[in-house]
């Protein structure tokens, strides 16, 4: 592995030690609720949401509008000081469209996040339609003091899957969000989900060589999956959806990894959902068991991140 990026056991870039590396602590994402909507939900750019959206399938009960962010962002801190020993927090606007708002609001979220003492910053998932040009100078401002990192939805590079999965959105769209935040020093991260109704993959893959042309800093991969109260659960049972077998999946992203640079960070490899509404795949593996199964298909392998780039995949009979 001869990149020093990545770790010699993970064999990735992971993003926890990216960010000991960076900040020189253990660095933990706090979750909260800024009780915004999606315009992919109220009319603007469509109604009904992405067909496999269900935000509480990814939302901690202790992030509610209802509650204020502070107490949030306290009670965020408190567990995971008490889980992973973490001493620093980056506060992660994660539930719908957290640009999607008057430029007031988002000034006042994010400016009483950074207030806390033990905040070295934030990040912000949102949607390459809804970041208006004062938005991304209010990020750039943010970030000349402050780690600001904008997670970008794209999820397929592949337009006819967005079209069918509701997206509400181009790749022509996200391309250019990118091409306005680029060189304003905002971290940038980008989702991706594999397991679409009509993906191959090998357009999977080819996603690889898009994220390595572009000035991505981190990622965050995604199987997939049928959620209660979803479209997707939807067409899961009408038997239109047939998930991802396990095994397919860990070696896609394998293949994936093996061609995504060193030096773009690691965030996620998998996404999983409360047992209560889960609906499919029901592979049955805890969060460290599915990370694993990931590591230890590498390691079987004998490659790493960024190994297919350098040709050194060549040297293990893997290419």
């Amino acid at each position: 592995m001869p990149s020093t990026l990545i770790h010699p056991e993970l064999r990735i870039n992971s993003y926890g030690a990216w960010l000991r590396r960076r900040f020189g602590c253990r660095v933990s994402k706090v979750n909260v609720d800024g009780d915004f909507t999606c315009p992919n939900r109220d009319g603007s750019r469509g109604s009904g949401g992405c067909i496999y959206c269900n935000n509480s399938s990814f939302s901690p009960g202790g992030t509610q509008p209802v509650i204020p962010l502070e107490t949030q962002m306290t009670e965020g801190m408190a567990y995971h000081r008490c889980r992973l020993g973490s001493e620093k927090f980056i506060i992660y606007f994660q539930k719908h469209t957290n640009t999607y708002g008057p430029s007031a609001k988002l000034r006042d979220l994010f400016g009483r996040a950074l207030a806390h003492p033990d905040v070295l910053g934030i990040s912000i998932g949102t949607r390459p339609d809804a970041l208006s040009d004062e938005a991304i100078s209010l990020l750039e401002e943010l970030a000349r003091d402050h780690y600001v990192c904008l997670e970008l939805g794209l999820q397929s590079m592949d337009d006819a899957i967005l079209a069918r999965i509701n997206r509400g959105h181009t790749l022509a769209e996200y391309l250019q969000t990118v091409g306005r935040v680029a060189g304003r020093g905002i971290e940038l991260c980008t989702h991706l989900i594999y397991g679409f109704p009509g993906e191959t993959r090998e357009g999977f893959l080819r996603t690889a060589e898009l994220i390595a042309s572009l000035p991505v800093t981190s990622l965050k991969l995604h199987q997939l999956h049928a959620v209660a109260g979803t479209r997707l659960a939807d067409l899961y049972y009408r038997g239109e959806f047939v998930p991802l077998a396990l095994d397919e999946y860990v070696a896609t992203v394998c293949d994936f990894l093996e061609r995504l640079p060193a030096e773009i960070a690691i965030q996620r490899l998998y996404g999983s959902a409360p047992l209560a509404i889960r609906v499919a795949p029901t592979w049955d593996l805890k969060n460290n068991q599915m990370w694993y199964a990931i590591v230890n298909e590498l390691r079987r392998r004998g490659t790493w991140q960024g190994c297919r780039l350098t040709g050194e995949c060549c040297k293990v009979g893997n290419l």
